[in-house]
């Protein structure tokens, strides 16, 4: 019997990298009985799910929703439930900007069925020319993994979450993104086993406002002032704590006097300078402030 997955897509103000999206899916290489779920953020211009209402004969069952509360934890959560309505035995999640490759579910489903592992991650490929821009490749070798990156290319079993009470992603993080990193430690706590599929490839999508070193800085900012929020959350010991701190002074120590040394070389003072913002993000988070980074859009 076939595998039944329903395919969940958040989308906000995106219709073209939506429409790119949609047609990849419908080119997928799959036996699998599949179901395409689409979750609009916008509720006012509703450009993604007008787009999905417009799209005639498509190869597999398409709903498309509005996810009314703004944010990024706010619209997966509307897609799970969505997804728990159906028969499906997977949750499979990927972003608007992403694309997958024609072999990209069968691979998940192989790799799920080989680990026995609760939730897989695959590749996000972003290739050469976004490479000089500073956004490599999100790459693991296939296997057990002890965490995951993301939620922008996943596959989730069924069961996993119906487990959960919801809300599944924690609206706290609805604009300040960390809601899958979050995700993953709460699911890391009890006990679930992660594993990761390089088979499963998407491509990612870099918009041109993403596409500088003003945006790479502000994104390590927010990673790190949203990774120290879900640190806290948990409440961590004294010891972790105490690393923690050490890590941050560490990068505000040596990350200034790196990038001068490494003013010939871009992309290596790039990096320098993002630990140096990442570091400063987790201090912000540790005063009590909160970075909003997806209160802006990127891309078409």
């Amino acid at each position: 019997m076939a595998d039944r997955v329903a395919l969940c897509i958040p989308t906000f103000k995106r219709p073209k990298m939506l429409a790119r999206l949609l047609d990849a899916v419908a080119k997928l290489q799959t036996a699998a009985d599949l179901s395409v779920i689409v979750a609009d953020n916008d509720a006012q211009g509703h450009a993604g799910l007008d787009l999905c209402r417009q799209t005639q004969n498509y190869r597999w069952p398409l709903t498309a929703v509005i996810a009314e509360k703004r944010g990024i934890a706010q619209v997966r959560n509307v897609l799970i439930a969505e997804a728990l309505k159906t028969q499906a035995e997977f949750v499979a999640m990927i972003d608007d900007d992403e694309w997958p490759e024609p072999g990209w579910l069968d691979a998940f489903l192989a790799g799920a069925h080989q680990t026995g592992a609760d939730v897989l991650q695959g590749s996000i490929l972003f290739g050469q020319a976004n490479a000089a821009d500073g956004h490599g490749d999100i790459r693991r070798p296939t296997g057990p993994i002890a965490m995951l990156q993301g939620a922008g290319n996943l596959l989730i079993r069924r069961a996993v979450l119906e487990e959960m009470e919801a809300p599944w992603f924690d609206p706290a993080f609805a604009l300040s993104g960390g809601e899958d990193r979050e995700f993953f430690v709460r699911l890391s706590h009890a006990g679930k086993r992660f594993a990761w599929v390089d088979e499963a490839c998407a491509h990612g999508d870099v918009a041109e406002t993403r596409a500088s070193l003003s945006w790479l800085l502000a994104h390590a900012y927010s990673v790190g002032n949203s990774d120290m929020l879900v640190l806290l959350k948990y409440r961590p010991g004294l010891v972790r704590l105490t690393l923690e701190l050490v890590k941050i002074f560490a990068a505000l120590l040596l990350s200034p006097p790196a990038a001068v040394i490494l003013v010939a070389s871009p992309n290596r003072r790039a990096l320098a300078l993002q630990k140096l913002l990442r570091a400063c993000g987790k201090l912000s988070a540790l005063a009590g402030r909160r970075y909003n980074e997806y209160a802006v859009v990127h891309g078409e």
